[in-house]
């Protein structure tokens, strides 16, 4: 199916890996908004750094892919020691081609990470990689991503519960990052 991502955490930071080698997965296209931090926020969530590290780490290549344009997506990959792509055009494949040619890595063992299932995990099913669904970190007030948001719900893996979201100081992230 399109819209089913290959696994479904309830947090980037619950990706580890020994998760990503038991997938056969040795590269990671990261999507920023709603899965590393909130929409055009420049500081990623609490413990995003470390994870980076870990992934660096273990020998895990990544890069970021997001919609957005170069003023928003340049310093926050930049900032994270990541090449990026930006108008990466998802679900279009245009994003991912440029991304898997610079992780020079074969798409068997590539993977993305994302929070949307009509952008993230259909554009990695189209270009043919793995993929790993997240909650968005904060819900959007938008008119059209409430729509999405609506519109995704009959497609959510079953054991993917939206409303877990991470905490930071027992609060949840939405809270903390307003």
């Amino acid at each position: 199916m399109l819209f089913t991502p290959t696994k479904a955490y309830k947090c980037i930071l619950d990706v580890t890996p020994q998760i990503l080698s038991e997938m056969g997965v040795t590269a990671l296209i990261l999507d920023i908004d709603n899965t590393m931090t909130t929409h055009d926020n420049p500081v990623p969530i609490d413990g995003m750094l470390d994870w980076l590290d870990n992934m660096k780490s273990s020998g895990i290549k990544m890069i970021v892919v997001s919609n957005n344009h170069s003023p928003r997506v340049e310093p926050f990959a930049r900032m994270l020691g990541l090449e990026f792509v930006p108008d990466g055009a998802k679900p279009l494949t245009k994003g991912y081609k440029i991304a898997a040619l610079r992780l020079n890595t074969p798409r068997k063992e590539i993977c993305t990470i994302g929070d949307q299932l009509f952008t993230d995990i259909l554009g990695a099913k189209l270009f043919g990689i793995k993929s790993i669904l997240v909650p968005p970190i904060q819900y959007e007030k938008t008119v059209l991503f409430k729509i999405k948001r609506t519109a995704e719900k009959p497609f959510l893996p079953k054991e993917y519960k939206g409303n877990h979201l991470p905490m930071i100081n027992g609060k949840n992230i939405s809270e903390v990052l307003k």
